[in-house]
């Protein structure tokens, strides 16, 4: 049977905050499996490692999150960091975790952690369930290497953030800490375990083919018309308001998605920056997006209230409910940092309707720059802007 329990410290001191964390979440716990943790990028995460290790001495694998992260005493956050750990306890479940730092050939790098995954675990199957954590920008390619070892088992997770999108995010697991890499725990357990992954927002009518496609992810062209125009006419703005990194933050409640083959699910690709992708590219009016677009493919212009962000989290719990034949026994959500970056204060409301909804069950949520998941019949993906909450039921 699960037993999952949430342990969180501000102790300005990393090592004392690893601590306090660590002897927190394991309390009422034994034989734990796994240790899910989530950080500030301002922590010295080595120094949090070695205060969890004092007590803890099973896996733990994480990252760091924008501004705070979200358990059932509420929104955790300090001018000098904060820790937050998730314990998981089953004699029936079994996890290997692994990491590898980012190179050349990421999709190569997915399939050497995959294998040695399975090797922690001391397996030699695919697991029923994994958590994948990487730095943004290859998502796709580590997924696709770790789906060339186990197929397509189903997956939860999100990219490392940082608070000011400057790059100061950190992707950990055990003793090693990287800034550009890939990191998973795969899960063997006959439990049931369930993922949704959504945005929250609503389809309008602003639809076009992708017609030029520059490094996978910066769109130079929508119906042939320059990205960005095609996007200010949509949003009925000037292409000169989004300039640069005004584009982030505009495009919030009104980003861009895809849909999968099968039409199960709208994938956000959220615009971040107008003609400006940090190389000095030479295409007029391009759009740097989050994630991975295609060309000869359908681009749809999304829409959302802050009332339907504020009820996205909330909403994908109810879902995972009624997914579930058992009881649930812990939940672990990635929300995306932008869109808290956006929402302020009303992480509060969020709060209150994920608690509510929770009804006791412990829950952590990081805010990261990247979501991963599925749902339904699709494939397992990575987008932005979105909301990945998964349940592990008790049995």
């Amino acid at each position: 049977m699960l037993k999952s329990n949430v342990g969180y410290s501000i102790k300005e001191d990393s090592y004392e905050a690893g601590l306090e964390t660590a002897t927190n979440s394991i309390k009422s716990l034994k034989n734990v499996k796994l240790n899910m943790l989530f950080t500030s990028c301002k922590n010295d995460i080595k120094k949090v490692v070695k205060g969890i290790k004092e007590v803890v001495d099973s896996p733990i694998i994480g990252c760091t999150s924008n501004g705070g992260i979200l358990v059932p005493d509420g929104y955790i956050t300090s001018n000098h960091g904060y820790v937050g750990m998730m314990s998981l306890q089953d004699e029936n479940m079994e996890v290997g975790v692994a990491i590898k730092e980012g190179g050349k050939d990421p999709r190569a790098i997915g399939r050497k952690v995959a294998i040695e995954a399975v090797d922690n675990a001391k397996k030699t199957r695919a697991p029923a369930y994994f958590y994948m954590v990487a730095s943004p920008k290859e998502e796709e390619e580590y997924l696709m290497g770790i789906q060339d070892i186990i197929g397509r088992v189903p997956m939860f997770g999100g990219s490392a953030a940082d608070d000011t999108l400057e790059g100061d995010w950190k992707i950990f697991c055990n003793d090693k800490v990287v800034s550009n890499g890939v990191a998973v725990a795969f899960f063997y357990t006959d439990n049931e375990m369930a993922t949704n992954f959504i945005g929250g927002y609503q389809e309008t009518k602003n639809i076009g083919l992708i017609t030029e496609v520059k490094n996978n992810r910066e769109l130079v062209s929508i119906d042939r018309i320059s990205a960005l125009k095609k996007y200010a006419q949509w949003v009925n703005v000037q292409p000169t308001s989004l300039k640069g990194e005004n584009l982030l933050l505009a495009s919030v409640t009104k980003p861009l998605g895809i849909k999968d083959p099968l039409g199960n699910l709208t994938v956000i690709r959220h615009p971040k920056f107008g003609n400006d992708n940090g190389t000095k590219t030479t295409q007029d009016d391009t759009i740097l997006l989050g994630n991975k677009v295609v060309e000869n493919t359908a681009i749809i212009q999304l829409e959302a209230s802050f009332e339907d962000l504020i009820s996205t989290p909330a909403n994908t719990i109810k879902n995972l409910k009624k997914q579930l034949y058992t009881d649930p026994g812990a939940y672990i959500i990635f929300h995306d940092g932008v869109r808290r970056m956006v929402l302020g204060n009303r992480i509060d409301a969020i709060y209150k309707q994920v608690l509510k909804e929770t009804k006791g069950v412990p829950f952590i949520m990081a805010f990261t720059y990247g979501e991963y998941g599925y749902k339904e019949h699709s494939s397992n993906i990575c987008g932005g802007l979105m909301i990945s909450s998964t349940v592990i039921g008790i049995d």
